[in-house]
């Protein structure tokens, strides 16, 4: 089929119709867990059951070519390699990031933590990385690109389980008057496949009085993401439902109610604990006094398995991502020539601010490029005029500032006509996608336990916002269907 032919034509759908589609979904979403807090609610970030709404979606899955399908999950589990083996490599951390810490204090004391680890030799025996690598398909080349490698707090791995479950219901209840095939939505296990990873994570730690702690954010409208994870562990596992607890806490309770034994054991509000699972900690905003920072040194001290540790939080930083990009890198990290070439086929242009004939050229043609702060969480990156300018203001201000930042090929995705529910309401909009796969891997010592592609996640935006968040607000949760 051609992959850029429409599977369907919304321009034909009649009103009734989706009507039909949006109410159907609507009660799907409730009906399912498929939730996000209401922000008009006080509560929704804290307290469960208060001020839900469902989780902003696409109504139907977005076609994708299912060879470019399979390049994304075909690297997935060699990515996952790449971040331990770049995470065993301290002094290649320090380097390439020493110029970033000069002008970027979250990324200094990430390094701080990280070189007091490698002061004192700590060795993580037992690693866990719950990682999602994201992708664009530019349309010009016809190429499957990378944006980012998430290390830390890859969201929706709940919810994007859900939406593709959602869009094979409705297929199979419309799949006669849209003409789709609801077994074309690939089946996406990502729940399962991360839960699965954190218990083998907890049996390896070999202590059944201890518990999987799940560090979030003072308040979380996206909770039920979270929730679902310990919720599928528990529907898994169910013979250790009498050990395994599922401690929620905030890096300031675990500065308050933390210590760490002589033996390396992390107790928390008197539990030990043999997993901490960050769904915060990744932005300047998750620690916004000295007792954020006390709280992720006093885990990394600890013998407890971080997911993820201090080197693979740093591992997933962008100026990494530009680093590894670079001819010759891959091969300090990888054997396989042709796991290497696989890896490389999917880089985007990545430069250093360092590089003046780039900068030249993005400052001539800012639409061509996208500028990143060393952030995740969505919302930080620059665009358009906004690189033209901020590149002559750094140009004015001096070289030094020139390491908060690296610039990036903007991929051009093709653009479609989707409808995007959010609040209730449907609207018709040119959209674009934006394809995360996630991988996990667990090792301890030298035996690889876990390493492989666990189920993917699809964001859709209006193709005229240039950021693609969703808890952010900027995208829809979506999945995908093959041609």
């Amino acid at each position: 089929m051609d992959s850029q032919k429409p599977m369907f034509d919304v321009e034909n759908f009649d009103d009734e119709l989706v009507q039909k589609l949006v109410f159907d979904a609507l009660v799907w979403s409730s009906l399912h867990g498929l939730v996000v807090g209401d922000k008009t609610y006080q509560k929704s970030g804290k307290v469960p059951g208060v001020g839900m709404m469902h989780a902003p979606i696409a109504l139907l899955p977005t076609p994708f070519p299912e060879i470019y399908w399979k390049q994304a999950c075909d690297v997935a589990p060699i990515f996952n390699e790449l971040v331990d083996r770049v995470s065993l490599d301290g002094k290649f951390i320090q380097d390439s990031l020493s110029r970033t810490k000069k002008v970027d204090i979250f990324t200094s004391r990430l390094l701080d933590i990280h070189s007091k680890m490698l002061e004192s030799n700590k060795k993580e025996d037992i690693r866990l990385g719950l990682h999602r690598s994201d992708y664009m398909l530019d349309e010009e080349t016809k190429s499957l690109l990378q944006i980012e490698m998430n290390t830390i707090s890859s969201s929706f791995s709940g919810l994007g389980r859900l939406v593709s479950e959602l869009h094979q219901s409705l297929l199979r209840s419309y799949g006669d008057h849209l003409g789709l095939d609801p077994e074309r939505v690939p089946r996406n296990a990502s729940t399962y496949q991360f839960a699965d990873a954190m218990a083998k994570a907890w049996l390896e730690y070999n202590n059944p009085r201890a518990v999987v702690m799940v560090v979030v954010q003072a308040k979380e409208r996206n909770m039920y993401d979270q929730h679902w994870q310990s919720s599928v562990l528990r529907e898994k596992y169910p013979l250790l439902i009498l050990f395994l607890r599922f401690p929620w806490k905030t890096l300031a309770e675990v500065e308050n109610e933390g210590r760490v034994h002589e033996d390396g054991t992390l107790i928390v509000g008197g539990q030990a604990v043999a997993v901490v699972y960050f769904r915060s900690g990744y932005t300047p905003t998750d620690y916004p006094s000295e007792s954020e920072w006390n709280a992720r040194l006093l885990i990394e001290q600890s013998s407890a398995v971080k997911c993820p540790s201090i080197a693979y939080h740093l591992t997933g930083t962008k100026k990494i991502q530009q680093e590894l990009a670079k001819p010759g890198v891959l091969e300090r990290f990888l054997d396989n020539k042709e796991d290497i070439a696989k890896l490389r086929k999917g880089f985007a242009g990545l430069w250093s601010l360092d590089d003046p004939e780039i900068v030249k050229k993005a400052i001539e043609k800012p639409e061509l490029f996208v500028m990143k702060p060393q952030r995740e969480g969505g919302g930080n990156n620059i665009y358009g005029d906004d690189v033209r300018e901020n590149l002559l203001r750094l140009q004015r201000e001096g070289e030094e500032e020139n390491a908060a930042y690296i610039l990036m090929q903007r991929i051009f995705p093709k653009v479609s006509n989707m409808f995007l529910v959010r609040e209730g309401v449907y609207r018709k909009d040119q959209a674009i996608s934006e394809l995360g796969v996630y991988g996990a891997y667990l090792r301890n010592k030298e035996r690889v336990i876990v390493n492989e592609q666990s189920g993917y996640l699809m964001r859709t935006k209006v193709s005229s916002s240039d950021e693609g968040g969703v808890a952010a607000g900027f995208a829809v949760l979506d999945s995908i269907y093959l041609n």
